[in-house]
């Protein structure tokens, strides 16, 4: 067996050795030529799997070793029987602990009150579930809107979207990146909007039109954005626009990269039946650090502050907005503790 690797997911050099011949490469080096006797690939969101890359090769197995896939094509995959993985939920902790930072930060500086705020939170998946039980202790109000759960589970519990941006203070996006979510944040929903609201995108940066973002800048608050149109490069004048901008590097953590990795070797060696690497982990148990939810909140406030100083990675990005590839890159992955919901007594 052949594996092709992104040379960027971290702790996986030397565990599939073993079993397979794998050669690694940057993002920008997996083509055609690389994967013409690969079995498996291993990529992260700079590898675009479509038919362009994939038509002339054996490949049965993608594991992509981040939360979203967009950068799949699924269907090309499902006609050509190629099994897709993607490590949902791996670093969710992580951008918990970015989003509670950047609501935390940017209050502090504009004098606003986090507690007894709402939070609107579009998006209710792993993440959005997390960053609302970690609100919700900080004393805020949780709004929630998610239209493919509320079909699926009924509409207790969810608000429809024009709700949602007319009540909220703050508005965070954890949607992935599909039709019905690509420029989600429009002039029609900057207008709906409450004014002075915070706005944070950490999900994919087409998800915003930078536009529309433009056009309504005065009417909001903070603006906190992690992920970006055209990225690598990115639009000078969108980030002069912020008040907080990162390299896409929200969920990137120690904890957030050994999920991943224990995630992508589980499910290869599930789907190639290698029995030894079933139960593989990228770190020890004794290496992972919890906060229950709810907590007391003046904790869970420490907390946040004390292990993610967010500005830092702001005046980074803003010194250098050329080399956003080789910041994301080279990034100190960050210590961040999972966050576990704790069933009340």
């Amino acid at each position: 067996m052949k594996i092709v690797a992104d040379e960027n997911i971290p702790l996986l050099k030397g565990v599939l050795e073993p079993y397979a011949e794998v050669v690694y490469a940057p993002a920008g080096a997996i083509r055609p030529a690389l994967l013409k006797d690969a079995d498996a690939l291993f990529i992260r969101t700079r590898t675009r799997c479509d038919a362009a890359l994939l038509a002339h090769s054996p490949v049965r197995f993608i594991a992509t070793a981040t939360v979203g896939a967009d950068h799949i094509d699924a269907g090309y995959c499902r006609q050509n029987g190629i099994t897709v993985f993607s490590a949902a939920g791996c670093n969710a902790s992580a951008v918990v602990q970015y989003v509670m930072a950047a609501l935390l930060e940017t209050a502090l500086r504009t004098g606003k009150k986090i507690q007894g705020s709402t939070l609107g939170i579009i998006g209710a998946g792993n993440i959005g579930r997390l960053v609302g039980a970690a609100a919700a202790s900080l004393g805020m109000s949780v709004l929630l809107n998610d239209p493919p759960r509320a079909a699926r589970e009924g509409a207790a519990g969810f608000v429809a979207l024009e709700e949602l941006l007319s009540r909220a203070d703050s508005v965070t996006l954890h949607v992935p990146l599909a039709g019905d979510t690509r420029n989600l944040a429009s002039h029609a929903f900057f207008e709906q909007l409450q004014h002075g609201a915070t706005f944070i995108n950490t999900s994919r940066g087409e998800v915003t039109d930078e536009e529309a973002l433009h056009r309504h800048r005065k009417k909001l608050g903070a603006v906190v954005l992690d992920v970006w149109q055209n990225e690598p490069h990115i639009s000078l004048a969108t980030l002069a626009a912020t008040d907080i901008a990162t390299p896409h590097i929200a969920g990137y953590s120690i904890q957030g990269k050994c999920n991943a990795t224990t995630m992508v070797v589980q499910a290869l060696a599930a789907f190639f039946n290698i029995g030894t690497l079933k139960n593989f982990s990228a770190a020890s148990e004794a290496e992972k650090t919890f906060i229950d939810i709810p907590c007391d909140g003046n904790r869970l406030l420490e907390r946040f502050t004390e292990t993610y100083a967010i500005f830092e990675d702001d005046k980074l990005l803003r010194a250098q907005p050329h080399n956003f590839e080789q910041i994301r890159n080279s990034y100190p992955l960050r210590n961040t503790p999972e966050l576990r919901i704790k069933n009340s007594p």
